[in-house]
Order: structure tokens, then sequence, then C-alpha cells
């Protein structure tokens, strides 16, 4: 058995806190606030979480894909989304979709994703995402579940092992925000290498029927 969830210790999210409706509401009211410049500060904001997975490894992998649904995967080979047990045996995992980032999203200072604007956390694409689709490989399980603007429609939907760690990311962003530029893979690819521990990769299927 695990131990009461509001006795774990909050380094990044509150794990006692799996959804803040609340927080999630807010960053729908102000989408050119939170997510300024549209779908590429999306794409950055779910980035910046397979850069950190990177830089604690010494270097990773990360591949981003436009779907020809408007839709965008972010999937990544780090270690997956944390995960704990809870007193009563039941798998937990960090609410890092529909809860805030405690490094970033109230901070006064917030550091700066590569377009030059606040790093929020990943709940901004959450809850500025018709739906989401997070995939979670780790070694001592793999899951995913739905949300829906943030909050979730699933739980944690057991997948298959296949012999792999990390995380994917699915999401469609709101039609109120900005497509990403012209020449996506261009632009994304000049961003994320200013991530030196992560090798980024652009794949543009929106041509594609």
């Amino acid at each position: 058995m695990g131990i009461p969830q509001a006795s774990w210790y909050n380094t990044t999210h509150d794990w006692a806190r799996g959804v803040d409706a609340d927080h999630l509401s807010r960053i729908r009211q102000y989408p050119a606030r939170f997510a300024p410049g549209g779908v590429r500060h999306l794409i950055l904001e779910v980035v910046a979480y397979a850069a950190d997975e990177a830089e604690s490894r010494d270097g990773g992998h990360c591949t981003v894909t436009l779907h020809p649904d408007g839709s965008v995967s972010v999937m990544d080979d780090g270690r997956g989304t944390d995960t704990r047990f809870d007193d009563r045996g039941l798998v937990v995992k960090k609410p890092v979709m529909a809860s805030k980032d405690l490094r970033f999203f109230d901070h006064p200072d917030p550091p700066s994703l590569p377009d030059g604007h606040p790093r929020r956390g990943m709940s901004v694409v959450a809850a500025l995402s018709g739906w989401l689709r997070h995939t979670n490989r780790r070694t001592n399980g793999s899951w995913t579940q739905e949300y829906a603007r943030g909050i979730p429609r699933t739980g944690l939907v057991p997948v298959a092992d296949d012999g792999t760690t990390g995380t994917v990311v699915h999401f469609r962003p709101d039609e109120r925000l900005a497509v990403p530029a012209p020449d996506p893979v261009a632009d994304l690819l000049g961003l994320g290498g200013r991530w030196g521990v992560l090798a980024l990769r652009v794949d543009d299927r929106r041509s594609v029927p």
C-alpha cells in the first residue's frame, strides 16, 4: 500500500488536487494571454517538458507531428509521466494536464519559452484544446487518458507495453488560436534548437489527404 496523496511532496504539481476547474476556466477565458502566437506556443509548452526530461538524462529525442485534421502530437523518449500508488493501492498520475505547474503559472517572473513568451505549463495546452490524449509509457505500466478542455473524460486506460518509455501528447487546439507558420518545420526546428539537449524532429503531414 502507498501513502496518502495529501502528504506527497509537491515539486511541480499539487498531487492532492487532480483537477483545478477554476484554473482551467481562467485559461480558457484569456487564450491570447496564455497562448500568445497561437498553436506554436502550445507546441512549445509541450516540448518544454520533453526538454526538461532530456536535460535530466543528458539528452533525448522528441517528434512533433502536425496532422491533417489540425491536431498536433508531441512524442518523447523520456521516462514517462510520474505515477504513484495511494493508500488504497490505486494508481495516481501526476496531475500535469488539469492543474497548475507550481513552478511557472503564478510566478512573478516565469522563464520564457523559445518564442519569447512566458512558460505557464501543460495545463494551458489542455485547457485550450477541444480534446487531448495523453499516452504514457513507464517501466511500471502504460496507459492513456483523454481530456476535453482540460477536464478528464476517461480514467487511465491500460495500453500494451511495447518495450519503450516516454510520453505522447496529442491535442486538437482551440479554433480561436492561430495556426502554425507557413513553414512550420523550419520555424519549430529553429525554436526547438535552442534546447541544446533535445534532438527535435518535425513531421508536417497536413498536406496528406
